[in-house]
């Protein structure tokens, strides 16, 4: 596993009047640059194709399987036992891959993270979403290992998904790897927020009470991420699966996945 010694710090360092504030109030904050990143990257506006997302809980809909109380459930073992270990993992190995200066590494775990994705609808959902970060991120933010990686999607060298192509987005903007994968799991928990909405599972009260709920989830599965190796990747969410497998065939689907 790549350790970065910078991985709570931002990459460049804060500008002399931030720093000359911090070192007058006797303390030393990260700069601002990192985290307008990741806001940015998690915010719904940003295209990245999220939004056409539901991450099997239409399937669930669909199937009667899910109510308002047992939402944040779902999205509880969804977090710790799909996202968590399948794309958060994921991410920050390729985060720090992309660190190191490797991109054939980069390759080898996002072949390794879509080859875990069972259903045919996650794996198009996810390189669909991924080659679409990557194309709209190497414009956005202008850092040659984004377009070289989005180079090698184009040409099919690598899978393109969207955990993989987040964590190489993220390290090449200098967001350090902790931020990194918290930020796209909360993205993830707003995404399915954001279904149950329009599911009409839940209302827009329902959906903040559900997003604040998933916090310290968020934060377990983002330190658990953070210890997995590249062998450790993969999700355990079955019924998640099968109710993507449902979903495909479904006669009526608002959502992609």
């Amino acid at each position: 596993m790549y350790r970065d010694e910078n991985d709570n710090l931002g990459d460049r360092p804060a500008p002399a009047a931030a720093q000359a504030a911090g070192a007058g109030a006797g303390t030393c904050e990260p700069a601002l640059g990192p985290l307008l990143v990741s806001l940015q990257l998690t915010d719904s506006a940003f295209p990245s194709g999220f939004y056409t997302l539901s991450h099997s809980l239409e399937g669930f809909a669909q199937a009667g399987a899910i109510g308002p109380d047992s939402l944040p459930l779902l999205l509880e073992d969804l977090l710790l036992h799909g996202v968590g270990p399948a794309d958060a993992t994921a991410l920050a190995l390729a985060h720090r891959a992309t660190r190191a200066g490797e991109p054939e590494t980069v390759v080898a775990i996002d072949e390794h993270l879509f080859a875990t994705k069972l259903g045919r609808e996650m794996r198009r959902a996810a390189t669909r979403t991924g080659r679409q970060l990557l194309d709209l991120a190497r414009e956005v933010f202008d850092r040659p290992e984004i377009g070289d990686y989005f180079e090698r999607v184009v040409r099919r060298e690598a899978p393109g998904t969207q955990a993989v192509a987040a964590g190489v987005i993220h390290a090449a903007a200098g967001v350090p790897v902790r931020q990194a994968v918290g930020s796209d799991l909360f993205a993830f928990c707003a995404s399915f927020a954001g279904a149950a909405l329009r599911l009409r599972l839940t209302d827009h009260r329902g959906a903040q009470t559900l997003l604040r709920g998933a916090a310290p989830v968020i934060e377990e599965a983002v330190e658990d991420a953070l210890r997995r190796e590249l062998d450790d990747v993969g999700a355990t969410v079955f019924a998640s699966d099968v109710m993507s497998g449902r979903h495909e065939r479904a006669e009526a689907r608002l959502f992609a996945s």
